[in-house]
């Protein structure tokens, strides 16, 4: 599973730095006003930064997100925690926000709402009957971006919200898409629980198809059909 990325880079000697300040403070307004979402999503690129959260193994932020998805997965689950306080529409106001991030956003703050989804899924807070509305919204949130040629966007969206609510079928086309794309299959949240015999028949399909058009087996092949040869074969 991937782990969650902090929310902004730490200052030397344990310091605040004026990113965490800032998410901070963004947080709190969320929780005052859940309106006050938009507007940091926004900012939040400008304010705490966009450099990858794993520089050394994922330079580009790809498959393990960058600093400013961390801190938009923070405004996310404080925009959760704060609609959740104000009545028992908590679940179909959650899901409006977050479609309505979704749509308006450009493809950082998409992805900050599907690594948001992310987060919720992992404390837990999209289980069960009263979070109908979000996980229906999130299904579509991801589909969406499935169909993307944005290799961060497919990334973001085969995470823990993926594992715990996408129907199988998408869920290996959206695994497949990504070897596909040349993305680390490290972005997949529970990839050995879900892969199955039918994921690897169209991983053994896709190698197939590679090296008959003479063309490298990616060496993530070998992780969803441990049978076939990868790089480039005569």
């Amino acid at each position: 599973m991937t782990e969650p990325a902090p929310a902004a880079p730490a200052a030397p000697d344990g310091a605040t730095t004026e990113g965490e300040r800032w998410l901070a403070e963004a947080r709190a307004a969320v929780g005052q006003d859940p309106a006050a979402v938009s507007r940091a999503f926004a900012l939040a690129g400008r304010k705490v930064g966009r450099s990858p959260v794993r520089p050394e193994t994922d330079p580009a932020g790809t498959v393990h997100g960058t600093v400013d998805d961390a801190a938009r997965t923070a405004l996310v689950v404080a925009l959760a925690e704060a609609v959740g306080r104000r009545g028992t529409d908590g679940d179909a106001a959650l899901a409006a926000r977050l479609a309505d991030l979704y749509q308006h956003g450009d493809t950082a703050e998409r992805r900050g709402v599907l690594r948001g989804l992310d987060a919720l899924t992992e404390r837990g807070a999209l289980a069960g009957e009263a979070a109908t509305s979000v996980v229906a919204v999130g299904r579509d949130l991801a589909a969406d971006a499935l169909r993307t040629n944005d290799q961060s966007l497919v990334a973001a969206a085969v995470g823990p919200f993926a594992a715990a609510h996408l129907d199988q079928h998408v869920w290996r086309h959206a695994v497949l898409k990504l070897v596909f794309m040349g993305v680390s299959l490290d972005a997949v949240a529970g990839l050995d629980d879900r892969a199955d015999d039918e994921l690897a028949r169209m991983a053994r399909d896709f190698a197939a198809e590679r090296r008959a058009a003479g063309r490298v087996v990616p060496d993530d092949v070998a992780r969803l059909a441990p049978d076939v040869t990868t790089g480039r074969t005569a």
